[in-house]
């Protein structure tokens, strides 16, 4: 039986994981608090910043999902393939996971830096730990709901949710960047700011564990790393403003799926470089897995920035 790879059907094979799959990292990290256990915090915490990531393609899936199973996104009325949806419900979907998501986003980003904290300092700081729990709670309820309302779609036995006069928050952001000219040159602006701070991290670490700085001691660029994964946010941030200004150009573009599968994987390798300590070693090269992990991420985030480039040219965008 062939696999079937449209947006409805990755959209839910993969949807549960910022609802369950986030429930179970915030409750490890919570039994983790309690019993003061290092090591079950830095494993709930690196799954916190995995599924954050993974938001991304929740998100963008979804909009997929939309044009497959009601019809041409941003179209008013009722749903062109399938009349018993509701479109009004399907984009109150969309609205708050759009607010889910930037929550996860924050609840991610705080996430990552306490493991940075953890391997230089050996702790967390109980700042940190305390605004993860916060963001973390706000997150699931958000999330909760954005599920909740999903679910209805397609069950109306279970619909008690009643369906909004008013746009979602996605579509009047979406609609306001799309037509405010200075609105999208800034958000533009913000995005290269962010993949500069990516790329000149990224490359001056590589360059380092590959042997090719000798002079700059590994301390200096370890103290890089928050301003690459501060970068790694403002794309994450920008780029889906971008996606909600216009969906029709992204969804079912292929390079904007290859796009969101180099960036997937730049940010798994980004999370294994947090962890391999051997990198920083002064006193002995790196090692091959490390080198590995280097050679990988300028792969990978050449990837992004191909495809990223390709997305008027290979796709439909623009």
């Amino acid at each position: 039986m062939p696999f079937d790879f449209s947006a409805a059907h990755v959209h839910l094979l993969i949807n549960h994981f910022p609802t369950v799959g986030f429930i179970v990292a915030v409750g490890l990290f919570i039994v983790a608090l309690a019993a003061k256990s290092d090591h079950l915090k830095v494993g709930s915490l690196v799954v916190m910043v995995g599924i954050a990531v993974l938001t991304i393609p929740v998100y963008a899936t979804g909009s997929g999902a939309q044009a497959q199973i009601c019809g041409p996104l941003e179209v008013p009325g009722p749903c062109e393939t399938n009349p018993a949806l509701s479109r009004t419900l399907i984009e109150m979907h969309e609205g708050a996971a759009f607010i889910a998501m930037y929550a996860m986003f924050v609840t991610g980003g705080l996430a990552w830096l306490a493991l940075w904290q953890y391997r230089r300092f050996t702790q967390i700081p109980a700042l940190n730990s305390a605004l993860i729990v916060v963001m973390a709670f706000i997150t699931m309820a958000l999330v909760a709901n954005a599920a909740n309302i999903g679910g209805e779609i397609s069950h109306p036995e279970i619909r008690i949710t009643a369906e909004a006069t008013e746009p979602p928050i996605s579509r009047v952001i979406g609609t306001y960047i799309a037509t405010t000219p200075w609105t999208f040159a800034s958000a533009e602006t913000l995005h290269m700011i962010g993949l500069s701070l990516i790329i000149g991290v990224v490359l001056l670490i590589d360059l380092k564990v590959l042997g090719f700085l000798p002079g700059v001691p590994y301390a200096t660029l370890d103290r890089m790393l928050p301003w690459g994964i501060l970068g790694f946010g403002l794309n994450a941030v920008t780029g889906m403003l971008f996606f909600v200004a216009a969906p029709n150009q992204y969804v079912g573009n292929p390079s904007f799926n290859w796009k969101l599968v180099f960036l997937m994987a730049a940010g798994l390798n980004t999370l294994l470089f947090t962890f391999d300590e051997t990198w920083m070693r002064e006193e002995r090269p790196a090692p091959a897995w490390s080198k590995t992990l280097a050679v990988s991420a300028l792969v990978l985030w050449v990837g992004v920035m191909f495809f990223g480039t390709m997305l008027p040219f290979l796709g439909q965008a623009f």
